[in-house]
């Protein structure tokens, strides 16, 4: 279980990061651009879900480079990553965080920053000793 006071702290470690509000939502940013954010269901979502059960807990939706990465993503079946309707068209996936583990979390965080990154930024993040030491542990 992950909560979204850890997301909060991982997202703000990586370079450049600034912490708004959208909705009245956290949303994690770097450069113009946001790359998580706390995703409640709205009605027409829980609507949607129909008989299915609807994920609980927090929820937080996360960028991807493109839809390729995310189908790529979904496709590995990492427990606790799903899709909307809502987000048919979007480049970016759900994640509940009751059921996420921590590595898989920080891990996917990491790469929803470096889908939306300036890329000299990216770079230079991914070349830091720091950096190489998490990847391998």
């Amino acid at each position: 279980m992950v909560t979204i006071d850890e997301v909060a702290t991982w997202a703000m470690a990586l370079p450049e990061v600034t912490e708004s509000s959208s909705y009245g939502h956290r949303t994690w940013n770097v450069g113009k651009h946001h790359f998580a954010w706390v995703r409640p269901f709205s009605k027409a979502d829980v609507k949607r879900f129909g008989s299915e059960p609807v994920p609980g807990g927090p929820i937080v939706a996360l960028r991807t480079e493109d839809l390729g990465d995310r189908e790529a993503i979904l496709a590995a079946g990492t427990r606790g990553f799903f899709t909307i309707e809502h987000f048919a068209n979007y480049p970016a996936y759900l994640v509940q965080l009751e059921v996420v583990t921590k590595r898989a979390m920080r891990a996917a965080l990491l790469d929803a920053w470096l889908a939306v990154a300036p890329e000299p930024l990216a770079r230079r993040h991914l070349g830091t000793p720091r950096f190489r030491r998490q990847a391998q542990g």
